[in-house]
């Protein structure tokens, strides 16, 4: 008997090129792409920061002497990559004596079945993903049961910022409060640039932000009364930030739901930057991948014990960073 499996349509250069083709159905920040990918050759990287400041040049005569880039104070930090393998099996049952839906007598093709194994197991590293970029800019990166991987505020010595909005006080100057919050990360930019200011917020703040007496007016001219009409929580722009209700969570490992955005709590950051945020990929732990530029996601399958079935194995190996925390500033509404 010939093992289905046993061909060039699946083996692991081909069910890598499958997963990373499959569509992302999850994941804000992706969308937004914020965190770009930057593929790696090693499991450990170091950051490089370089007083955090970005200098100018001077201007020099034609035929001047050039400046020189000087060795400036350095400082390196490493980081770990975290490596995150999910596993999932297919049954012959899944093959055999299945019917494509629509047809009489068609066996369902096996690379149907394997790509939904694929679109299923793709969809779990995607929100795993989404966590780990939402931790990375909220600038504490969690792992799937809440404890800390990564404390970036710690990591680069670096107090973090956090603004009370008072939106439960009808006095509250909340514009005020808006040019707080976007002084300070400009002060933070340290020399790089960006376009505006993006804000995730909980339902709870978002609600409370727009009921406020010094916003409610704004907010129901916005666009023309747009925000009578229509679903404001995509984005809500007032004193220079953009506003948006945020309602991602997941379920961990032991089955509870965690929001990404704790109730009552927003989160600010930088938009159109181009250092700040990036995602680091490293290759898989395969023999065939060693000293190998990283991939979002791979995927390999072999024979079960016995052949009884098909195992497919799939993996991520990624970090996404802030690699200026000092961006990064935290809301509250009461």
């Amino acid at each position: 008997m010939i093992n289905p499996f046993d061909t060039d349509a699946f083996n692991m250069t081909s069910l890598t090129a499958s997963i990373n083709l499959l569509p992302n159905t999850y994941g804000k920040l992706e969308a937004m792409n914020l965190f770009p990918q930057k593929s790696v050759r090693t499991r450990n990287i170091a950051v490089e920061e370089q007083n955090g400041v970005l200098n100018l040049l001077p201007t020099q005569m034609p035929g001047g002497t050039s400046t020189f880039e000087g060795r400036t104070k350095r400082k390196m930090r490493s980081f770990t990559i975290p490596h995150i393998p999910h596993d999932d099996v297919i049954l012959p049952e899944e093959i055999q004596g299945i019917r494509a839906f629509g047809t009489e007598n068609e066996l369902e093709a096996m690379a149907n079945v394997v790509t939904d194994h694929l679109q299923s197991m793709r969809n779990k590293h995607a929100i795993t993903l989404e966590h780990l970029r939402m931790g990375a800019l909220k600038g504490n990166i969690l792992d799937a049961d809440g404890s800390t991987l990564y404390n970036l505020f710690d990591e680069f010595e670096i107090t973090p910022k956090t603004v009370n909005f008072a939106l439960g006080t009808a006095s509250t100057d909340v514009k005020k409060k808006c040019l707080e919050v976007l002084r300070y990360i400009e002060d933070n930019l340290r020399g790089e640039f960006m376009t505006g200011v993006h804000c995730l917020v909980s339902p709870e703040f978002f609600d409370a932000l727009t009921s406020h007496s010094k916003v409610k007016e704004a907010y129901e001219r916005w666009e023309e009364g747009a925000a009578l009409r229509n679903d404001m929580r995509s984005g809500f722009t007032f004193g220079g930030i953009t506003f948006e209700e945020y309602r991602g969570q997941a379920t961990d490992p032991d089955g509870n739901t965690r929001r990404f955005i704790a109730s009552g709590e927003g989160h600010c950051f930088p938009t159109g930057t181009a250092e700040s945020f990036v995602t680091y990929f490293a290759p898989a732990d395969f023999n065939e991948t060693v000293n190998t530029l990283g991939l979002p996601l791979y995927a390999k399958q072999c024979p079960r014990k016995f052949d009884r079935g098909t195992e497919l194995h799939t993996q991520s190996n990624p970090l996404p960073l802030c690699l200026r925390p000092g961006v990064l500033v935290k809301l509250t509404a009461a």
